[in-house]
C-alpha cells in the first residue's frame, strides 16, 4: 500500500500480486490491503476482483462491508476519473473508519479527501486531511499521515491561500527531507512547492506593458 500511495507504482503492484494466497483472519486483513493497493497503483482488474471475493467471503463483517469495499470502490472511481461517484462511495465508512481496518490508517477519509480535490471541493478535501492529522494517534506511522499534509497543501493551493498551502507544504517536505529523492510523489511535491513559491506578477491594463517588465509591442503604422 505505501509504495502505491508514493507512486512506485510497478513495485507496489508486483508485491500485491506476490502476496496473493490467505483465508484466515488475518488473511482477510491482507486481502483488503491487497485491493486497496491495486485500487490505488490503478490496476482497477485485479481491485475489483478482490472487492467481489471479499465481499462474498465476509459478507457478514462489518469492517469489511462498510469501511474496506466502499474505500475501494472509491479509489476505483477515481482511476476511472468519476471524482463525484468517488466522493459519494465511502460515506457509509464515516462511522467506523477510525478502527483497525486497512491498518487503521483513516484511508476512507483520505481517499475521501483526494477525490474531493479531484471535483474541486477544496475546503471538503481540507477538512478529510486535517481529520487524519487530528487523529495522530490513530494512524500514528501510517503513510497517510504524511501525505495527509501534502494534500492540505494542494487543497489550500486551490482556495488561493498561499501562505496555508506554503506551510502545509513545508511540514511535507521536513517529515522527508532525509527521504530518497527519487520517490514519485516527493518530486512531485517539490515541484508543487516550488510553483507556491513564484512570485504572480499581475498585468496592469492601460498602464503599459513596461509595468509588467516587458517592452510595449511596437504598432507598425501603415503609409
Amino acid at each position: 500500500m505505501r509504495e502505491a500511495s508514493f507512486g512506485n507504482v510497478s513495485e507496489a503492484r508486483q508485491a500485491a500480486i506476490s502476496a496473493a494466497g490467505q483465508s484466515t483472519t488475518a488473511g482477510r486483513d491482507a486481502e483488503a490491503v491487497r485491493a486497496l493497493t491495486f485500487a490505488v497503483a490503478g490496476d482497477v482488474a485485479h481491485a475489483e476482483s478482490l472487492q467481489k471475493s471479499l465481499g462474498k467471503r465476509f459478507s457478514q463483517d462489518t469492517l469489511v462491508q462498510t469501511v474496506v469495499l466502499p474505500t475501494v470502490r472509491a479509489q476505483i472511481e477515481l482511476v476511472r476519473k468519476n471524482p463525484e461517484r468517488s466522493v459519494e462511495v465511502p460515506r457509509a465508512a464515516v462511522r467506523y473508519e477510525m478502527g483497525s481496518a486497512l491498518n487503521a490508517c483513516i484511508y476512507p477519509a483520505y481517499v475521501r479527501g483526494e477525490a474531493y480535490l479531484a471535483a474541486k471541493e477544496r475546503a471538503a478535501a481540507a477538512a478529510e486531511f486535517q481529520k487524519i492529522l487530528d487523529h495522530r494517534g490513530i494512524v500514528v506511522a501510517c503513510e497517510t499521515g504524511v501525505l495527509a499534509r501534502l494534500g492540505l497543501g494542494r487543497a489550500y493551493a486551490m482556495t488561493g491561500d498561499g501562505a496555508k498551502a506554503r506551510t502545509a507544504y513545508q511540514d511535507f517536505l521536513a517529515l522527508w527531507k532525509d527521504a530518497d529523492p527519487d520517490i514519485p510523489i516527493l518530486k512531485q511535491a517539490k515541484a508543487e512547492y516550488a510553483a507556491q513559491l513564484q512570485p504572480v506578477v499581475p498585468l496592469v491594463r492601460g498602464l503599459g506593458d513596461r509595468r509588467c517588465g516587458m517592452e510595449p509591442r511596437r504598432v507598425r503604422r501603415s503609409s
